[in-house]
């Protein structure tokens, strides 16, 4: 018997034990005896992007041998049965990738199941702990999503949304710091997170600092960054620590060219807004005597109003008004208008 009639025949044996409506994803047993074919040899062209495709293949192939082999069955659910996990790992998807799955999933069939649980406090329904972005192509498409059922406690599941994750590499650093400070407030202890994001305790540490530092409405402002790592969202944090940031959002939220831009230009942005030196807004105002010469120029700033005589204009005049200051202070300290 073929290693794919082999790996039917389990598949159809666990079928008696399925929910009504359910069936066994027989396209996993293909996936899985694809994986196992001899290799092609392949043309120098594009090679880039069919590495991508092959590297998510053999990964799709891997972990459908794994579910085999810990003895899961996949199921087909119904999308509109499925809510998503307590914890938000992800701050949005370019609207590209999003349709470049649905167009994949339409084409070729979702080649990967998802894992989720019986919700905990819902009989009938179920609960996410990976396969977001698949679960909203299966709704948008209008198909039954591919998926493993198992049991799991919440730390369980924040463990393996977390590792699944981490070993397709698609977290942003700051949506791994959201994600590890969204977990932390749930109050699970730090080794479950540390489980969660394949990290050791002094970079959960850094992680969870630089994620309770930058306000959240900033990183929504933001979003994901891919491109921008740890030292540059370190270098944010330190300058948000000194500075009121709702005039920066007011500003950047009516600038056209930040709000079209990507998410890490939209960084480049902020940065830039929180590291520039604060402009002159100081009013400036002449005065001038009956004749029209300008006598002194007053110039109000926050906290100060400076007022220079021109000495060639009004000779001596500078010195008068010296001499004049305690009488005019005690004026103003008496309740009269300032001058």
């Amino acid at each position: 018997m073929s290693r794919k009639d082999t790996l039917r025949a389990l598949l159809t044996a666990k079928e008696r034990w399925l929910p009504d409506g359910n069936s066994v994803d027989a396209d996993l047993v293909e996936a899985t005896s694809a994986a196992d074919a001899p290799k092609q040899l392949v043309r120098s062209g594009a090679v880039g992007a069919m590495g991508r495709s092959l590297g998510k293949l053999a990964h799709a192939a891997e972990e459908a041998r794994a579910l085999i082999a810990a003895g899961d069955t996949i199921v087909e659910i119904e999308p509109g049965l499925i809510d998503s996990s307590f914890i938000t790992d992800r701050l949005g998807e370019p609207s590209e990738e999003h349709a470049a799955l649905v167009a994949s999933i339409r084409d070729h069939g979702q080649q990967v199941p998802v894992l989720v649980r019986p919700h905990p406090e819902t009989p009938g329904r179920y609960q996410v702990a990976y396969g977001h972005r698949r679960l909203r192509a299966a709704i948008e498409i209008g198909r039954p999503l591919r998926a493993v059922v198992r049991e799991l406690s919440d730390p369980e599941l924040v463990v393996a949304q977390g590792q699944e994750n981490s070993a397709r590499l698609e977290l942003s650093y700051i949506e791994r710091a959201m994600f590890a400070v969204g977990i932390e407030d749930r109050g699970f202890e730090r080794d479950v997170i540390m489980a969660a994001l394949s990290i050791e305790k002094t970079q959960l540490s850094r992680l969870i600092s630089i994620g309770r530092t930058i306000p959240h409405k900033v990183v929504q402002l933001i979003g994901p960054a891919p491109k921008t790592g740890r030292p540059r969202w370190s270098l944010l944090a330190e300058k948000l620590a000194s500075q009121d940031v709702d005039p920066i959002i007011s500003r950047l939220t009516d600038d056209q060219a930040f709000v079209s831009a990507d998410s890490d230009a939209r960084f480049v942005f902020f940065l830039a807004a929180l590291t520039e030196k604060p402009r002159n807004r100081a009013e400036k105002e002449s005065w001038s005597n009956e004749e029209g010469r300008q006598i002194a120029t007053v110039q109000r700033g926050t906290g100060r109003v400076t007022f220079v005589v021109d000495e060639k204009a009004a000779p001596d005049f500078g010195a008068f008004l010296l001499q004049r200051l305690p009488r005019l202070y005690r004026d103003y300290r008496e309740g009269h208008e300032p001058v």
